[in-house]
């Protein structure tokens, strides 16, 4: 249990991406708050270290490692680009939509809703700026370096400097955005639509979890698994 309870709670859901349901359950942070042993998450949400070491090792018996740890740099970005940015890209502009109407219609006798709507709104103009950025100039010098590396040839120095120059920057914006939605679930009670609540309030609601599962999974791979990855490329190509 000592090794585990050493062990930062990104790696352990990067190695076996299956413990990622447990995380979740205990409401530890495994994405944006990943960097942390698991021992000292357990202390910061008041959970029994015990029990989870022992859900996590039932889960990590069956020795299943993360399917995203075998994809090289490119075919992780491209996985990143095809299914998180584009879920992004296709579900802000309903739940905008949802969430602006919600406003006009409960804000009134629901007021948490404007707040709901402000965090939302300011998350996805946020993740919208962050993944062009990601798109245009970080993965394209990551695609650029793993091709260097395969084909031995040198690669011309970024303008950036060293390659953890924009990854800092990136995880900046995923600690903003994931403390958006910590916001947001605690605002509307872990996404429970109250009583008097209409269709639109269910779905909207429905669609911000979703939002938050598929953002913590989103943030993981770049965090975990394809940042530390990019560091370690970077520094073999300039050792």
């Amino acid at each position: 249990m000592n090794t585990l309870a050493e062990t930062k709670v990104g790696r352990i859901v990067a190695d076996n991406f299956k413990t990622a349901q447990i995380f979740t359950k205990y409401g530890i942070d495994f994405c944006c708050k990943g960097a942390i042993p698991l021992k000292e998450a357990c202390e910061k949400n008041e959970v029994s270290l015990e029990n989870i070491s022992l859900e996590l090792q039932d889960i990590m018996k069956e020795v299943e490692a993360s399917p995203y740890q075998a994809l090289n740099l490119s075919q992780l970005i491209d996985h990143i680009i095809e299914t998180h940015h584009q879920y992004v890209s296709n579900s802000i502009p309903p739940l905008k939509a949802y969430l602006s109407k919600l406003s006009v219609v409960h804000g009134e006798k629901h007021p948490e809703l404007n707040a709901i709507k402000d965090n939302f709104f300011a998350a996805a103009d946020g993740l919208i700026d962050h993944m062009k950025k990601e798109e245009l100039i970080l993965f394209p010098y990551i695609k650029a370096m793993e091709e260097a590396f395969n084909q031995h040839f040198p690669l011309s120095p970024p303008h950036f400097g060293h390659i953890r120059n924009p990854i800092h920057m990136m995880e900046i914006d995923h600690d903003t955005e994931g403390e958006r939605f910590r916001i947001i679930s605690k605002l509307s009670d872990g996404y429970i639509t109250p009583s008097d609540g209409c269709q639109t309030y269910r779905v909207a609601y429905a669609m911000l979890k979703e939002f938050e599962e598929d953002l913590h999974t989103h943030i993981h791979l770049e965090n975990n698994i394809l940042f530390p990855k990019a560091i370690k490329l970077y520094e073999q190509l300039n050792s």
